[in-house]
């Protein structure tokens, strides 16, 4: 027992000062932490950057060195699969934008969102989810995860009703987006994560479209976060990457329904994760576990560049949220546009909501319909020449999809009438151009889009 003791003291350090833990992160600005959290010079070099780490593995001092760095009884790394020093910085550096207690760079956010889910649950568990979500979400959870035992129910975003009544007794996580893709429905996060948390239950968030300079989830009663890092965080479309960052707030134990959380765990010493992390079980697990085993780890140079985009991610993020208000504002007068979602228009059905959780802005991705159905929407994106017709969003440049014939085309008509996806619908992810140069390459698109 005394052996154990020590030990669990000599772990409580290890936890306060690893490579996840940032020292008063709330004691700085969100700008600041953007360009200093996770990081300092470097103490050998002097090197003002945060140096690429591009090494597979890690020399130990000793045989003694190596079995604590196993054991979890020191901090440091043992290979990069698992973690990183690059790496680590930018984990450190999202978790203290977010306000949580632990981050996981990714392969991508496919796989951090993969990762999560692996984390809390196996064969014969389900997933309410909102149906408005990332077409690639949407067929990992309709069709990818079914064959592994992991059922989800879709329900309307906008229905608090049908979130709580899709809740079964196997059901291990509530998930939606801060912002449906492509339909730009607002979650009610607070209302949504009350219902988890009355049924025991974790809310995961996909924040991609708003990033912590826009929105922080757990503020509002998130759990669990992750970001495709791909989109406005690294912000230039160089980089393919994930990040999953956990809240610290959720009492796997008082909920009764997570045993990898609460039950020692035999393939890492009979750990319990809960005992011995505390709030930092999800994402010590997530590590120890999913990042070993699932192996979708973020190469260290990825994580430096995600890190040189997310040093200007506010200034970035108010440049976009400004020119998508001019382009809003010039398609809503626009005799070629049907309809326009974009909650900042008072005829957005989430329009007071928006104004109440993202008062800094929704966002640069929106979704519109030109007159003439898909023949039209197809003659509009053929027409655009700044903008670049391509299957991403958050990029400097400003970018244009089809929906439904491209990143949803998995998705069949029900489907995506659920989803709110129109065979009309465009998707413009509004970039840092001169508005007025965007202006006047979608003008002469829609003109052009009119006629036969």
């Amino acid at each position: 027992m005394e052996q154990r003791s020590i030990l669990a003291r000599t772990r409580a350090i290890v936890r306060a000062t690893s490579e996840n833990t940032m020292s008063k992160p709330k004691t700085f600005g969100f700008n600041t932490l953007t360009l200093h959290a996770g990081q300092r010079p470097d103490p050998t070099t002097g090197a003002r950057a945060t140096p690429i780490y591009q090494t597979a593995a890690y020399v130990f001092k000793s045989p003694d060195h190596a079995a604590s760095l196993f054991n979890v009884e020191r901090a440091g790394h043992v290979y990069s699969r698992i973690s990183n020093p690059t790496n680590a910085v930018l984990e450190e550096r999202i978790a203290a934008l977010e306000g949580g207690v632990g981050a996981i760079a990714t392969a991508s956010g496919q796989a951090a969102c993969h990762l999560a889910i692996a984390t809390l649950m196996g064969a014969g568990s389900h997933i309410v989810s909102s149906q408005s979500v990332y077409g690639g979400t949407h067929n990992l959870l309709d069709y990818t995860l079914r064959r592994f035992g992991i059922d989800t129910t879709f329900v309307d975003p906008r229905d608090l009703g049908a979130f709580a009544g899709a809740i079964r007794p196997e059901t291990r996580l509530l998930f939606g987006e801060t912002l449906g893709n492509p339909g730009l429905e607002v979650l009610n996060i607070p209302e949504v994560a009350a219902i988890a948390h009355q049924n025991g239950l974790p809310l995961m968030i996909d924040s991609t479209f708003t990033t912590p300079y826009l929105c922080r989830p757990f503020d509002l009663g998130a759990d669990i976060v992750f970001h495709s890092a791909t989109k406005f965080l690294s912000g230039h479309g160089v980089v393919i990457g994930g990040l999953l960052v956990d809240s610290g707030g959720f009492d796997w134990p008082a909920s009764g329904k997570f045993p990898t959380m609460t039950e020692p765990y035999a393939g890492f010493h009979n750990m319990n994760f809960a005992e011995e992390f505390g709030p930092a079980a999800f994402i010590s697990r997530a590590r120890k576990e999913g990042a070993r085993d699932f192996g979708a780890c973020m190469s260290p140079t990825t994580a430096f560049q995600v890190l040189q985009g997310m040093e200007t991610l506010p200034l970035r993020m108010q440049q976009h949220v400004e020119n998508t208000r001019k382009v809003v504002a010039f398609l809503a007068d626009h005799d070629a546009v049907e309809w326009i979602s974009y909650p900042e228009l008072p005829e957005h059905a989430d329009h007071e909501l928006a104004k109440k959780l993202l008062p800094r802005g929704c966002g640069a991705v929106f979704s519109f319909s030109v007159k003439g159905g898909r023949t039209a929407g197809r003659r509009f994106i053929e027409k655009v020449e700044l903008l670049s017709h391509l299957a991403n969003v958050g990029d400097a440049k400003s970018l244009v999809i089809h929906p439904a014939s491209t990143t949803h085309h998995r998705m069949d008509a029900a489907a995506l009438e659920a989803a709110g996806i129109s065979e009309g619908l465009i998707r413009l992810s509004v970039g840092l151009e001169d508005s007025a140069d965007l202006l006047q390459d979608l003008e002469g698109a829609l003109r052009a889009s009119q006629h036969t």
